[in-house]
Formats: C-alpha cells, sequence, structure tokens
C-alpha cells in the first residue's frame, strides 16, 4: 500500500495524495504544465530549478524513461505532482520507471492528487511556494519551510545551473533506427557560441542539425572572451528564475550587439530585452506546456508552441530600435523581438520543442540567415511578404 503524502502551499492550501519517487521533503514554487506527454524532458529541463511542477493531463508514465529523452545532465525540477501515476510502463526505448527514475535522481513525486483543483487554485491565485511531504507531517511546520525557502524573484538561477567551462557540442538530432548523430565541426557552415544559462540539448542539436559548428559556454563568459573567438552567431539558451539578477549576462549581450549576430530562446529573449532598454516582470502563473498559440505580427502565421517560463518582457517598454514580433494569442504578453537595424532576433518560446510540436523550427534557418547575409531579420522577413511590422 502506497505511503500517504500531502502538497501543502504557502497560503495554507493542503492537496492529499500518494508518495513516489523519492521519499523526501521538497519545496518550490508549484506551476502546472499543459503538456499531454514528454514528461521526461519536462523534468530535466533547467528552466525547472526552483519549481515543482504538476501535470494537466492526468495520466503519467505509461512509456517509462529511457535514456536519451533528457534535456539536460540531471533532473532540475524539484517535486512532480501527478493525478495518476501508471503502474504498469511499456515502451520498446524503455529501460526504467519513472518511479524508478525519481527515486534515482533524489526527486519526490506525489500522485492522486486533485490536480484540476490544484490547477484551477493556480490559475486564480498565481503561482505558490508549496512543499511535498508526508501526511503526518504537520502543515504549519511545514509552511515555516517554505517561507524560509528562498523567493525566485531576485535570485540568479541562471549561475546555478550554468556549465562549469566551455566544451563543444557535436551531435545532431535523433533518428528512428540509428539514434542521434554527430556532425564533426569541420563540415559546419557557421560557428556559434552558445551562452549557457540552462541550456536544453535539443536546441544545441537543431544548432548542429543546421549547419552550426557549437561551443558551449558559461553564462558568465564575457564579451570579449566570446569575440576572441570568432564566431559567426551568438545563442543565448533558455534557463531559469527571475533575468534581471543576471546582470553579468545583461552586460555581455549589451556589447555583443552590433558586432555579432544574436539570436535568443526564453531567458535569452529577456536578457536580450533587458540589454536593449526593456522591462520584465514576474506572470501570475507563467506559460508551462506544449500548446500555447503564437502569432506572428508579420506573417500573421499563427503557431502551437511550446513554452516553459515564469517571467515575460513588458510590451509597453519595447520601443526605440526594438519592436515586437510575436504575442501569446491566451493573454496577449510579447513572444518575440528584433532590433531594427542591427540582426538580433529573440522568442521567448522554445522552437526546438522537446517535447512540443515543430511549427517554429524555421526560426533556426532565420538564425543562419542573418549569420550569412549580416543583416537584421526585418530584411530576411520583407523578402517573403508584402508587409512587415518595421515599416
Amino acid at each position: 500500500m502506497a505511503d500517504r503524502a500531502q502538497l501543502v502551499l504557502e497560503d495554507g492550501r493542503i492537496f492529499a495524495g500518494e508518495s513516489f519517487g523519492a521519499r523526501v521533503e521538497s519545496v518550490g514554487e508549484v506551476v502546472f504544465n499543459t503538456a499531454m506527454s514528454g514528461y521526461q524532458e519536462i523534468l530535466t529541463d533547467p528552466s525547472y530549478t526552483g519549481q515543482m511542477v504538476c501535470m494537466t493531463y492526468p495520466h503519467i508514465g505509461n512509456t517509462g524513461v529511457n535514456d536519451e529523452d533528457i534535456e539536460s545532465r540531471r533532473v532540475f525540477a524539484e517535486g512532480f505532482i501527478v493525478r495518476s501515476r501508471s503502474l504498469v510502463s511499456s515502451n520498446y526505448r524503455r529501460t526504467k520507471t519513472l518511479e524508478e527514475y525519481l527515486e534515482g535522481a533524489g526527486i519526490a513525486g506525489i500522485a492522486e492528487v486533485d490536480t484540476r483543483a490544484l490547477t484551477r487554485h493556480l490559475r486564480t491565485h498565481g503561482s505558490r511556494v508549496g512543499i511535498i511531504a508526508p501526511a503526518d507531517r504537520d502543515p504549519a511546520k511545514l509552511i515555516e519551510k517554505i517561507r524560509a525557502n528562498p523567493p525566485i524573484v531576485g535570485r540568479d538561477l541562471a549561475g546555478e545551473v550554468t556549465c562549469d567551462a566551455a566544451y563543444p557540442w557535436t551531435q545532431s538530432s535523433w533518428d528512428l533506427g540509428t539514434g542521434y548523430g554527430e556532425k564533426p565541426p569541420a563540415e559546419a557552415k557557421f560557428k556559434v557560441v552558445a551562452m549557457d544559462f540552462g541550456v536544453k540539448t535539443n536546441i544545441l542539436r537543431q544548432l548542429v542539425d543546421h549547419g552550426c559548428a557549437v561551443t558551449v559556454v558559461p553564462a558568465t563568459t564575457s564579451a570579449d572572451t566570446i569575440l576572441a573567438m570568432e564566431p559567426d552567431g551568438v545563442f543565448l539558451s533558455n534557463g531559469p528564475g527571475d533575468p534581471e539578477p543576471v546582470t553579468y549576462a545583461i552586460e555581455t549581450i549589451r556589447a555583443l550587439v552590433g558586432k555579432k549576430p544574436i539570436f535568443g530562446i526564453c531567458l535569452g529573449h529577456q536578457l536580450i530585452g533587458l540589454a536593449l532598454g526593456a522591462r520584465t516582470y514576474k506572470l501570475k502563473f507563467g506559460h508551462h506546456g506544449a500548446n500555447q498559440p503564437v502569432k506572428d505580427h508579420a506573417t500573421g502565421r499563427v503557431e502551437i508552441t511550446s513554452q516553459n517560463h515564469n517571467f515575460a518582457v513588458d510590451l509597453d517598454s519595447i520601443a526605440g530600435d526594438v519592436v515586437a514580433t510575436h504575442v501569446n494569442l491566451n493573454d496577449g504578453t510579447n513572444e518575440g523581438m528584433a532590433h531594427r537595424t542591427q540582426p538580433v532576433f529573440s522568442v521567448q518560446y522554445h522552437p526546438e520543442a522537446s517535447p512540443g510540436p515543430h511549427d517554429a523550427s524555421y526560426l533556426f534557418d532565420r538564425f543562419t540567415t542573418m549569420m550569412r547575409t549580416g543583416r537584421p531579420v526585418a530584411d530576411e522577413v520583407r523578402a517573403r511578404i508584402r508587409t512587415w511590422a518595421f515599416d
């Protein structure tokens, strides 16, 4: 019989459930993810550092876990919350169960939670810090532990998850029958430096697929060091938490604008915004899932996108040489921007997906076009359509 457990939120709301994974107490900001699959990729996304993930899809774990569908070096989510965990897993690539995976990673899970009620609570009241603990623990004392936990706002989480030293990346995307490939840097058309703020490996694979020789560098790498590597372009990765405390990266980006083509995703998008004079703010409950509709202002095209962020760029603060390029159709928040005169652009969502749709994979082609021509995104878009938001 499963051990009883509880999820206690900072506002006193308690959700009963059953323990699975590691039998430990775990504290983190509780967010919900609306993806129907991809739980292994979600758990290993460094952007979830400091957060516990509630899956809105009710049945989780039926395909187990394998050795390939991971997005980083380890599990970064602080805890995992599901309605119903599958007690049987079956897939030809499976190597272990979800519960075995969480237990081996030391990550607490709680199942049999009313995830619909939890999601409604978070949508109404906003993201809440919570704690997963055995059912016999005193909720009042658990709330004290929650309040002692450092908040995400104002905390430099990117510096906690970044790599220790620069390294090359040559792995390309997975293929049925052959698995992941390798592309030697000598065959690449472009040399890219990727700043690691919590990068997902499928982003790096997409860059390799698009002809890039990739060198990943720590978040603290200076502009002078990057320019000395003589890249054709600079990529700014996704990552966790609040962008404002990552001041060293903002300074680096500001120094790189006008010197090298730059493409940013998620936290990289927010850091570009701050470097160019925009503001950022925390969303009520964030965007987490694989089904977020985003409209491209230039083409009118709607993309279904994969997203994972709790902060956004303030649309009203984008002015001067920066223009908004994409918008979220659910809440009207900014999803992309570009510089009018310099080869710099970024998106808030994840064009590499994993998990999620591939509607936005064209953005990697846009980056390589920008590196090849050295021209702003506006020039590439004008070549395809009659009107453009820059005009």
